[in-house]
């Protein structure tokens, strides 16, 4: 579906990879490149990761779905970031469907240049009055957990099976269905907060990605 990619820069390949550099090198290099698998069945969002946290209420519409396939490592460090990643990637689409930028949830999985980049991406479909339906698919490319403590989380999403459509009334918007556009290939950044909770702190995304068509 021809919808703007979640909150992330629109990059080239080369920016992916430099801001995969710029994290830092990770904990084990002969592992950096490790592809993480799961069950082949698709799955709704995951539960978010076992935290002290108290987790905002993030909820979408049923004829709007976000799908998370092979969603999941034997790592049980890097499920969490994945499981937070997920509840980062629904908060956005969340707020979409309630009509602001200003949400709990989204303050609470976003921070930073991220949380910004998501601010723009829900004005951009509030100011056209637009929201979508349909649904959207996800699936781990790798996760690598950097130096620092942050962890690169690649993604890619599956944009064929969902459309834009008018937030009032619910119908599609014209000529907003998929096709050779419809992967989004994602490079995000995640840092671990006081209350164990992993929040996107930035991300660079490209539109018809290679990595994403198999």
């Amino acid at each position: 579906m021809k919808r703007r990619p979640h909150p992330a820069a629109a990059a080239t390949v080369a920016a992916l990879a430099l801001l995969l550099a710029a994290c830092g090198g990770s904990e084990d290099d002969s592992n950096e490149d490790e592809k993480i698998t799961g069950a082949n069945s698709a799955k709704p969002s995951p539960s978010p990761s076992e935290t002290g946290a108290a987790r905002p209420e993030i909820k979408l519409p049923d004829d709007a779905k976000n799908v998370f396939e092979d969603w999941g490592s034997s790592d049980p460090e890097k499920d969490a970031v994945l499981q937070d990643s997920a509840q980062m990637i629904d908060s956005i689409d969340d707020a979409i469907f309630r009509g602001t930028a200003e949400t709990k949830a989204l303050d609470f999985y976003l921070v930073g240049a991220a949380r910004q980049n998501a601010t723009d991406y829900i004005k951009g479909y509030l100011d056209e009055g637009h929201a979508w339906a349909g649904t959207t698919r996800f699936t781990v490319r790798e996760v690598s957990q950097r130096d620092d403590g942050a962890t690169v989380v690649i993604y890619c999403s599956d944009e064929s099976d969902s459309y834009i459509t008018d937030a009032k009334t619910g119908k599609p918007i014209k000529n907003s269905s998929g096709g050779s556009s419809a992967n989004v290939l994602y490079n995000t950044r995640y840092e671990m907060n006081k209350l164990g909770v992993w929040q996107m702190t930035d991300g660079v995304s490209e539109r018809g990605a290679k990595q994403c068509e198999s």
